[in-house]
């Protein structure tokens, strides 16, 4: 008998999770089931948080990695819409669109298995997703926004926001568009926390177990902070890049995560507009700085928040028995947004700014990865994953090295839950679970995946079969072996040709599969 089918069948510590044994594992508890916590973040980079290497804050999320374990290559779709879709469909983005269309959420199958469905935050769809599983929803249902008032037109003593286009926002089945908070002490951040934390304490004493999303859009553009959490990184940054970037990669190597053998920092790629620290003039080296300070500032809130939450679960006695799993939803992005409106002259991190992190900051979020948001490379599509559940995973903070996907996450919940796929979805064309279950990995295993993972946004494509990586940006297709060149820097094509032949035709055989039509550059099909 394989271990994955042992763990699905015998009552053990830490193993078995089908429906039938949850009172043997979590005792005489009126929710015999586990809760699940999913903190997805925006646009951070790989090497953001300190349990990856930064310098920035995030005592509660090592924490989490601490009495837990780390995912070093759980991927992602290195794009935000596709990301959110692929965790909470199980299934790839291609077969669907933005609006999920043809799909089943994990609110639409846990629910009627009798969980409390629970999603604050960003969303970057036009559905509410109150109308597809979710018993309670804030958020947004764009994809950026002014952190301290989304709105068009200014609050009462505030400057009038930065922004680049207005979004619409929902409280439960209440539409917003534009949404102008009230309240002066409003921030994304912050308030998508509070929302979460008032359900956990109007849910409290309910008997069901509850699925809690809360998907932060920080630290996405535009940069803004409260000024006290970017008081805290004052003159850290003024070292420049590289400085930054190599002591980030040294912390890397000291806790086990990279090994330099396999896993070389390569030298600093440059994207649009980047230049190197000490080409800038004293007066641009004090904006760029600044402009990290404010990126780590919105981590390190975010770190707080989550701190937050993790207090609510040990006050509410359900810490132990909740899975917690904290991603990104793509790599730290170069891009730089010009807004509709902004004040040059504002202080940084406030209402009335809008900027970016830019290029050269974003190699540094992603170390020692290649590349940034919106590429199938590592640096695009690899999430720091953090999984923390202290009555199944025995934590010591260990990295679980396997390959996983955004995709796996689905599988996960309704092996842990016993959930019937696609639960109370009415699509008419539902594809299967594409995903497996991570559940091995959380006991001490290894999950199983017999298909490769695949990859596409916009020009961006990639399949990961086994240890070898076929990627590209554009039509030139790319091999890497994993296994000795995580960082992406030894470029196998003209080696294995027929590798590349072999991989190639797989990934077109997949993607044509799930969108019917051929791949085609100049026709991007989303």
């Amino acid at each position: 008998m394989r271990r994955r089918d042992f763990l699905k069948s015998a009552a053990i510590v830490g193993g078995a999770l089908s429906a039938g044994f949850y009172g043997t594992l979590f005792g005489a508890r009126k929710k015999k089931r586990p809760n699940f916590l999913v903190v997805l973040v925006d646009d951070m980079g790989y090497s953001d948080i300190g349990c990856f290497g930064s310098e920035i804050r995030t005592p509660n999320i090592n924490r989490l990695a601490a009495g837990g374990m780390r995912f070093p290559q759980m991927y992602n779709t290195a794009k935000c819409y596709p990301t959110r879709a692929c965790l909470l469909t199980g299934v790839y983005f291609q077969h669907t669109d933005r609006d999920f269309t043809d799909t089943a959420t994990i609110g639409e199958v846990l629910r009627p298995a009798g969980y409390r469905t629970l999603w604050s935050g960003k969303h970057h769809a036009t559905f509410n997703p109150r109308g597809r599983g979710f018993d309670r929803f804030f958020g947004m249902l764009g994809g950026a926004c002014n952190f301290f008032n989304p709105g068009d037109t200014a609050m009462a003593g505030q400057p009038k926001p930065g922004q680049k286009g207005t979004n619409a926002w929902a409280i439960d089945d209440e539409k917003f568009s534009p949404f102008v908070p009230k309240d002066p002490k409003f921030y994304t951040t912050d308030t998508f926390t509070d929302y979460a934390l008032g359900w956990l304490d109007e849910y409290e004493d309910e008997d069901k177990p509850f699925f809690l999303y809360v998907a932060y859009n920080a630290p996405h553009w535009p940069l803004h902070a409260w000024p006290e959490d970017i008081a805290k990184y004052k003159g850290v940054y003024d070292v420049g890049y590289e400085a930054i970037r190599n002591a980030r990669y040294k912390r890397q190597v000291r806790m086990g995560l990279m090994d330099p053998k396999i896993a070389p920092l390569p030298e600093a790629e440059a994207s649009r507009g980047s230049q190197e620290w000490e080409s800038l003039s004293d007066e641009d080296k004090r904006r760029e700085a600044m402009l990290m300070e404010v990126h780590a500032a919105m981590v390190d809130r975010v770190d707080q928040n989550v701190g937050r939450l993790v207090d609510k679960l040990r006050r509410m006695g359900e810490l132990d028995d909740t899975l917690i799993l904290f991603l990104v939803d793509n790599g730290a992005s170069p891009e730089t947004p010009q807004p509709n409106y902004e004040d040059a002259d504002a202080e940084q991190g406030s209402v009335a700014t809008f900027e970016s992190i830019g290029p050269a900051w974003a190699v540094v979020a992603n170390t020692p990865l290649r590349r940034w948001k919106g590429t199938s490379f590592e640096g695009g599509a690899c999430t720091p994953m953090v999984a923390h559940w202290p009555k199944v995973i025995k934590g010591d903070g260990r990295f679980y090295r396997e390959p996983a996907h955004l995709i796996d996450i689905m599988a996960t919940v309704t092996d842990i839950t016993g959930a019937k796929y696609p639960g109370e979805a009415t699509g008419s064309n539902i594809p299967a679970m594409e995903g497996v279950s991570l559940l091995p990995a959380f006991t001490g295993s290894t999950h199983e995946r017999k298909e490769p993972l695949y990859f596409q946004f916009g020009g961006g494509a990639a399949i990961r079969k086994g240890n070898f990586k076929l990627v590209r940006s554009g039509m030139e297709w790319e091999l890497y072996d994993m296994d000795k060149d995580r960082t992406e820097t030894n470029n196998l094509a003209s080696k294995y040709p027929e590798k590349v032949k072999e991989m190639s035709e797989q990934w077109e055989s997949w993607y044509k599969g799930c969108t019917g039509e051929e791949y085609s550059l100049g026709k991007k099909k989303r």
